[in-house]
């Protein structure tokens, strides 16, 4: 077994930060590319945003399992193997041309990051004791946060220039690069393993399960993150299609939203010694009224790219604000099994939020302000009636 070494450890945790937002990255560099996918593979919206879903369902069942796997085997094979597996889809992707097989493709790339993000997030935990180890884990979601910000605005213009398979080059290289360099620096950092019977790994999903304040926070985090989705989804067609403008628009709007989630995850790691509860409800107060103002000014025809994007940048800033809350205290709630404890908060979340975040945009039809408003007010009331019951036991919780 290949053990990180102590002199590796800094290059080790900076490679970490440098794959946590794989996951954001493969999801979002093709976004501006949906409308160019559609009319080249000869599909449906439907179709071809199924490529995503299949991608974030599998990333959050598998991360669901995932965790007891890492805290018994280890970090480091898994990453390896993981990251071979994701470059090669990649390279599929880019000679296919059936919708059936990308789907297929992206679901096993789903699985793949799902050991890779697992295994990254642990080592904060596995290497890292104390305050420095919280540091850490508040900044996870911050470094996330670059791939909503960076993957459209270079999706944009790879899709302008070279087309939708140029996002999927950049990916299979991206994956190369990192599996070289973690051969070369990285190791294995888990100290005591978890013993791998189903009674040891049932019991920890038991108290994973019976800690209510960790549940409602997984619900809270994929309620959350389904607004970012369910704008991914919608706006490439709702800025090529009614407002007829490039590829290029698409991804400068991603990198506004990416922007004020960002932003949102700094603020949230500024007042991280505020009350707990306080700073949730708060913010999710501030969404409510902002969403309905995002509703009632539609309806009054104030329906821009610009009008839609002055409420968007609040509401995510404030989503950035929220999850990063949440996911910290979440992630850091059980660090005897952190592999499984970062597993089933990201896991859980992605699942709820790929699940809803699908079906409500093809519900709804989202194809303009004032139906993308309806989803934000759809999921800030969910967030609110989920918080409620545990009003009490929230209160009491005084940092995270």
């Amino acid at each position: 077994m290949k053990y990180l070494k102590k002199e590796h450890e800094w290059t080790a945790t900076v490679l970490a930060f440098i794959l946590i937002p794989l996951s954001g990255l493969a999801v979002d560099v093709y976004l501006p590319s949906f409308p160019s996918m559609v009319a080249d593979l000869g599909t449906s919206s439907d179709s071809i945003k199924l490529t995503m879903t299949a991608f974030l369902i599998s990333y959050g069942l598998s991360q669901l399992f995932i965790g007891s796997l890492v805290d018994s085997f280890g970090r480091y094979k898994v990453s390896i193997y993981s990251l071979a597996v994701f470059t090669l889809s990649n390279v599929a992707i880019i000679f296919s041309d059936s919708i059936e097989v990308i789907i297929l493709l992206r679901f096993l790339q789903g699985i793949a990051i799902g050991f890779i993000v697992t295994a990254k997030r642990a080592l904060f935990i596995d290497v890292y004791e104390g305050a420095k180890r919280k540091h850490y884990t508040s900044l996870i979601t911050i470094v996330w946060s670059s791939a909503p910000i960076l993957a459209p605005f270079i999706g944009g213009y790879l899709q302008t220039f070279f087309g939708w398979r140029a996002n999927f080059y950049l990916l299979a290289i991206y994956g190369l690069i990192m599996l070289l360099l973690e051969l070369r620096y990285s190791g294995e950092t888990i100290k005591n393993p978890q013993p791998f019977n189903f009674r040891a790994i049932y019991s920890i999903y038991a108290q994973l399960w019976h800690a209510k304040d960790y549940v409602i926070g997984v619900l809270t985090l994929g309620l959350s993150y389904g607004m970012v989705l369910v704008f991914g989804m919608s706006m490439p067609f709702i800025i090529e299609h009614n407002f007829h403008l490039s590829p290029v628009v698409t991804g400068y709007v991603a990198l506004c939203s990416g922007v004020a989630i960002l932003l949102g995850g700094i603020l949230s790691k500024r007042l991280i010694n505020k009350p707990f509860f306080q700073k949730l409800s708060t913010s999710v107060t501030l969404q409510l009224v902002i969403a309905l103002g995002m509703y009632f000014a539609a309806m009054l025809h104030f329906n821009s790219v610009l009008s839609i994007m002055l409420f968007v940048v609040l509401l995510h800033l404030l989503e950035g604000f929220t999850y990063n809350v949440y996911f910290t205290y979440c992630v850091t709630r059980f660090p005897a099994f952190a592999g499984t404890t970062g597993g089933v908060t990201s896991g859980g979340s992605y699942i709820i939020f790929s699940v809803v975040g699908y079906l409500l945009a093809s519900i709804l039809n989202i194809h303009d302000q004032q139906t993308l408003a309806l989803s934000y007010l759809f999921f800030v009331v969910a967030i609110i009636a989920v918080l409620q019951p545990v009003k009490g036991l929230l209160k009491n919780i005084s940092r995270a």
